[in-house]
């Protein structure tokens, strides 16, 4: 996989400071003048915990989030605060409170938590934090959690509710490396005759590509196509009937994608993407499948046509 670093979470301090001064002026939330001066998490705590999601899409994850001190006036000293992770405790509790899916403790060596303690200073509400996680590191068919909790704040109230940030990654059980094998057939919109050789642009055997499947939740996953850039994607979602077998594979070709990478380029999908393209049996939705034999049906067809012609682009993976 290629070294690239990705910003998933930016928390901006602005937005931090506007919502606190809405929170002190809407009726809706809790007046902080009856209530004194809590250190909280902006958008902490399991009522944010989907600003916590972060996706593999890279191997390095650099995460930007936002400590505050919510109080009726401007603090006019300094407020020191120590972090640290909570696991495996806040992730085992977490999992027996939500059975939707199930999270390991994020190992120890696949994050780097810089700051245990920060200050805020003296007339500032909040400042930033850093956490980086190497998702190269994880196992990426398994979800990980990584809970950062505030444990002290100078002698301040913690909030209960938004004291802990609930970083966390989905894994899904396809995901991983595969051998991706490419094949392009110029000027067929339908199959092309038996024997017909490949075309310009694709890649098989000796010249197969590396490539990675990624988690999108643990049911939906995605991974690149080869045909012209490589870099729209295949979305795949399916159903998971047991712990051990799968059925009703769906795929679609990223709309996103197509929309900002083939359309501007001339190019327009004439027949959808196929799961299970030519593989026999045939792939039936309705039929539970083991992994093993799901893992069969990875190979894909769609066609499009650009100003040159059709282009009829099978993709097959295999997982290494």
């Amino acid at each position: 996989m290629k070294k690239r670093l990705y910003l998933i979470t930016t928390i901006l301090l602005s937005a931090a400071a506007l919502s606190l001064s809405s929170c002190l002026k809407d009726s809706r939330y809790v007046d902080l003048t009856k209530v004194g001066t809590i250190v909280e998490f902006p958008f902490g705590g399991q009522v944010y915990f989907g600003s916590g999601y972060q996706a593999l899409t890279g191997d390095t994850i650099v995460t930007k989030f936002a400590v505050n001190v919510a109080s009726p006036t401007v603090p006019t000293t300094a407020t020191p605060i120590t972090f640290d992770v909570d696991n495996p405790a806040t992730v085992t509790a977490y999992d027996n409170a939500n059975k939707a899916v199930f999270y390991y403790p994020m190992p120890a060596n696949a994050y780097v938590f810089t700051q245990n303690s920060i200050t805020i200073l003296a007339g500032h509400r909040d400042t930033a934090m850093t956490v980086t996680v190497y998702a190269n590191l994880l196992d990426p068919s398994k979800s990980y959690m990584l809970p950062i909790t505030i444990k002290s704040a100078g002698g301040l109230n913690i909030s209960g509710n938004q004291g802990t940030m609930y970083f966390h990654i989905i894994g899904n059980v396809f995901a991983g490396s595969y051998t991706q094998n490419f094949y392009r057939y110029n000027n067929f919109s339908t199959p092309p005759p038996a024997g017909t050789t490949p075309s310009g642009g694709s890649f098989y055997g000796a010249n197969a590509a590396q490539v990675i499947i990624s988690p999108v939740t643990p049911t939906e996953f995605q991974v690149v196509s080869g045909y012209y850039l490589d870099n729209v994607n295949y979305q795949v979602t399916f159903n998971q009937v047991d712990a051990t077998h799968y059925n009703n594979f769906q795929i679609v070709l990223d709309p996103a994608g197509v929309s900002s990478v083939w359309t501007p380029a001339g190019i327009t999908v004439t027949q959808p993407a196929v799961f299970g393209f030519g593989i026999s049996p045939a792939y039936d939705p309705t039929v539970s499948y083991t992994y093993a034999d799901a893992l069969k049906y990875f190979t894909f067809q769609y066609t499009v046509q650009n100003s040159s012609g059709y282009r009829y682009c099978i993709d097959n993976y295999v997982h290494n």
